[in-house]
């Protein structure tokens, strides 16, 4: 009787949103009304970023170039994060609750007051990475656990970060695989995520630098995602990172072979770019993280940066129906600056899925966007990076 009263008043609640009542805030071109008051080039993305990193730099004041003028849109949101019901978690998007902001549309977010300048530096400093190509890297895997798959121990390696990194036994599913590898080793020198998802806990598992061999689990630094909690604006907590440099979950930005022949991609999507052009110092949320390694100056694009396509860009002159269908999801949800390196956009792996990317889609077929193609949405306060990371419990 709960259950059905539960989601009853969760069926009103989206009717009043979908009317336009009931709205508390606006941030960063995302409504929370929640709160109270593949191929081998990919081996380089990477968050070498944090490698280059030791715990005296991770707690160096190294912030420069901040911008004196400041936004002040984060007084209107509260930072409390709000858990949802078990069985209302994670049931439209396979990861978090639907209000996550991921799954935000921003079609008609406004711009952010930086963004001209932000387009045009990432321009003049080169574009994209890997030669200004908008290619997409499909490298990344997504395993799937339950209550009886084995639980590992692991040993922290110097990649490990506390208390910003999650130290627990890790969900080790038989016969999965590490991004960019064929099994558990980290022979590439890669980033070697392991991304695990387990359905009974409905947690999210992440760890960057994995490398299983035999007894020995060697691991950098893991973040452990509850899927029924809809995180506030400052994710695990400000300053902390995760598996990725800037602070966020990666699984829930991976759009699917299954999404792309579905027609349909129903959440931001994860990008990344070379160091030299990311800003020093500095990140907006829902990034809580930036890294030392980066070297933009002011008006540079920012950690948790938001870019969305413009609506004028041309998606039916792309050269197939995948393409088009990822080119309208950045037209619609946008993607999110989440990782140094070089290839920019990011898929999933078809390893675990129905359809498969020979033939539905190809890496280059987005080559035609250019950074002037997109727009920065509103990114609200910049944020000092300290590296003085304070997780939220």
């Amino acid at each position: 009787m709960q259950k059905a009263v539960l989601r009853f008043m969760v069926a009103l609640l989206g009717f009043f949103l979908a009317s336009g009542c009931a709205v508390e805030a606006t941030k960063y071109g995302v409504i929370y009304d929640d709160y109270v008051p593949a191929d081998e080039d990919a081996a380089t993305d990477d968050q070498t970023d944090q490698s280059d990193q030791t715990d005296e730099e991770k707690d160096e004041k190294d912030i420069s170039d901040i911008k004196d003028e400041e936004f002040d849109q984060d007084a209107a949101v509260s930072d409390e994060d709000t858990v949802v019901p078990d069985d209302d978690a994670a049931v439209d998007t396979g990861f978090f609750p639907a209000g996550a902001a991921w799954y935000q549309d921003i079609s008609q977010a406004p711009k952010d007051s930086e963004s001209d300048t932000v387009i045009s530096n990432l321009e003049s400093d080169g574009g994209w990475g890997n030669g200004d190509t908008f290619q997409m890297d499909f490298s990344i895997e997504v395993l799937y656990a339950d209550s009886a798959t084995p639980r590992r121990t692991f040993t922290p390696t110097d990649e490990f970060y506390s208390p910003d990194c999650d130290e627990a036994p890790v969900p080790v599913p038989d016969g999965g695989v590490l991004e960019g590898e064929e099994g558990y080793r980290c022979l590439s020198d890669g980033d070697c995520h392991l991304i695990v998802v387990e359905r009974d806990e409905k947690k999210l598992y992440e760890m960057w630098r994995a490398d299983i061999d035999g007894v020995t689990f060697n691991g950098g630094c893991m973040a452990v995602w509850d899927l029924t909690r809809l995180y506030g604006p400052d994710g695990r907590g400000d300053q902390c990172t995760s598996a990725d440099a800037a602070g966020y979950p990666i699984a829930p930005l991976l759009f699917t072979a299954d999404e792309v022949a579905a027609g349909s991609i129903d959440h931001a999507i994860r990008f990344i770019l070379p160091n030299a052009r990311i800003r020093n110092g500095v990140f907006v949320h829902p990034a809580t993280h930036s890294t030392n390694a980066t070297e933009g100056g002011a008006g540079t694009i920012p950690y948790g940066a938001r870019l969305r396509l413009k609506s004028s860009f041309n998606v039916d002159g792309l050269p197939s129906e995948g393409a088009k269908v990822v080119a309208r999801a950045l037209q619609k949800y946008g993607m999110f600056l989440a990782d140094g390196g070089q290839i920019a956009l990011t898929g999933r792996s078809d390893r675990t899925t129905t359809a498969k990317w020979d033939g539905l889609l190809d890496p280059h077929d987005l080559s035609s966007l250019a950074v002037t193609d997109f727009e920065m949405i509103d990114g609200g306060e910049r944020i000092p990076y300290t590296g003085d990371c304070v997780r939220i419990p």
